[in-house]
């Protein structure tokens, strides 16, 4: 017989309990829950906390092994060209499949959920939900705050055959256990924290979750690493979106419709919907600087703007809706330092003068338009997102866990080291950022969507290197990324030397979340 072991996780939050519960039933809330370094979301919930609602995920290998995996392959496949990557086989990032039913609910109580199909022998999770006692956690108006109770009935695959093998069973099976319980706390301490600090955000922007207005937020590249969390972060407060999608197939239903930004077609009565269109599309950067990725880099930002703007002009004016754009800290330019007056790159600065920044100052000036048209405009210059799920922070996983990693070997830096700067955001910072300029009607112009404490290059390898227990000492020879990304691709994205100041945003309210790095990282990466 197969023995079942219990596993807790207790949550304490100074929200009331309804607000607690309003959350987890929204959509979006399962998406922001889910820990980037342990699986992925395929789809689902497919009826909320419903009995019989199912939920799919891919489920990556605990620890270090997960992390090497699926780093190496989202590595492979941003810098691989597409025709091959398209032949690479999903088991290239060893992920398991699992299904999940929904068998009890509870209004405002408890509901669970139980493993169909997985990895496991057994698995039920029931989510409780209480006051808090008197003083343990008061929200702000004196009422009790809620207790989150995680309680995990599992069994592991072949635990009773491990059991049984002679002299090293019962220490075999008792350390399996504690491997994976140590598992669980890294992805129940991750989920706590997004769900206090996402209750956090919604307090301080008051939507439907706590009494206050709903909005409707159209978004381009929603299914992408940021647009993904800004959606998730927007629909469990409450909020609508729009998502804007390219491909027929990926239109489900009413709050998902077509666009073609480079042919300039766009559903207006969509963007008439909206109170804000929010515009992340954009084709990665990531890739050779040939002549044709230069041109696509280029024309999906500025022609996907110019369809967008274009489009808010054939509203009326009383229709129109403001607009957040996309932008980045190539702005300032690859070898901008800490600009000129050594105080960091703040948002009033011109452009610099190679491709990326040209892209930028482009991208930038048709969002502008849309301020002629009488509507609110932000641009959120993101800095480099640490998720393990994309992104730098992604490529350079397999060379730190392989014990390999270190500081980039560039042409150098202004930074106090002799490296370049490196500025940088979390997440779910950059998720909240954007969020912040959508409901925040007095939020409008650039803004840096970078953390308050920019580090140099040796800094950000010997920080990661501390995180992940690894070496991080040996400098990382140049020109593997000017094989892969090309002289000029290498010089304005790797070896950019970018120190941007975060001081516009902090002004603006924004409270945020990992204002240091290795705090940001050890979330991500759930170390």
């Amino acid at each position: 017989m197969t023995q079942t072991r219990v596993f807790e996780h207790r949550t304490l939050l100074a929200h009331p309990r309804e607000t607690v519960w309003g959350w987890m039933a929204n959509p979006g809330a399962l998406q922001r829950l889910n820990p980037p370094f342990a699986s992925e979301l395929v789809s689902g919930p497919t009826n909320g906390l419903a009995v019989g609602s199912e939920t799919r995920l891919r489920i990556a290998a605990p620890g270090a092994l997960g992390l090497f995996t699926g780093a190496a392959d989202g590595f492979l496949r941003t810098v691989l060209p597409s025709a091959v990557t398209g032949r690479l086989p999903d088991a290239a990032a060893p992920r398991l499949p699992w299904l999940a039913r929904h068998t009890a609910y509870e209004e405002g109580r408890m509901f669970r959920d139980e493993m169909v199909s997985g990895p496991l022998a057994s698995w039920v999770h029931t989510h409780l939900f209480e006051d808090a006692a008197p003083g343990e956690a008061d929200t702000a108006d004196g009422r009790p705050g809620t207790v989150v109770l995680d309680r995990v009935e599992y069994a592991l695959p072949a635990q009773s055959l491990l059991g049984r093998v002679p002299g090293v069973g019962g220490a075999a099976s008792a350390k399996a256990h504690a491997l994976f319980e140590a598992e669980l706390r890294r992805q129940f301490a991750y989920r706590a924290r997004v769900l206090a600090e996402d209750l956090d955000f919604h307090a301080a922007h008051p939507g439907p979750l706590t009494g206050g207005p709903r909005r409707t937020v159209a978004v381009t590249g929603a299914g992408g690493l940021i647009g993904t969390q800004l959606c998730a972060l927007l629909t469990s407060g409450g909020h609508r979106v729009i998502r804007l999608v390219r491909d027929p197939r990926s239109v489900t239903g009413e709050d998902t419709t077509l666009w073609d930004p480079l042919r300039g077609t766009v559903d207006d009565r969509a963007l008439g919907e909206a109170d804000v269109v929010v515009n992340l599309a954009g084709e990665p950067i990531a890739g050779r600087f040939t002549p044709e990725h230069k041109e696509a880099v280029h024309a999906s930002r500025v022609q996907g703007t110019r369809t967008l703007v274009d489009a808010i002009a054939r509203l009326p004016q009383e229709d129109r809706p403001a607009l957040v754009n996309g932008s980045a800290i190539g702005y300032y330019g690859a070898d901008a330092g800490t600009g000129p007056f050594g105080s960091g790159l703040a948002e009033e600065l011109e452009p610099g003068s190679d491709f990326l920044a040209g892209v930028v100052a482009d991208w930038e000036a048709e969002a502008r338009r849309a301020g002629e048209l009488g509507v609110r405009v932000v641009t959120v210059r993101t800095g480099i997102v640490l998720s393990p799920a994309g992104g730098m922070l992604q490529q350079m996983l397999p060379l730190f866990l392989a014990g390999a990693g270190g500081p980039m070997a560039t042409r150098g830096g202004k930074s106090h080291d002799g490296s370049p700067w490196v500025s940088w955001i979390g997440e779910d910072d950059i998720a909240g950022i954007l969020a912040h300029a959508v409901l925040d009607d007095a939020v409008s112009g650039p803004y840096n969507g970078t953390a308050p404490e920019p580090v140099t290059a040796k800094e950000f390898a010997r920080t990661l290197g501390s995180v992940l227990r690894r070496p991080s000492a040996l400098p990382v020879p140049g020109f593997g990324p000017r094989l892969l990304l090309g002289a000029e691709g290498a010089a304005e994205t790797v070896e950019a030397d970018q120190k941007a100041v975060a001081d516009r945003l902090l002004a603006s309210g924004y409270a945020m979340r990992a204002p240091g790095l290795e705090d940001a990282l050890r979330h991500a990466l759930g170390r």
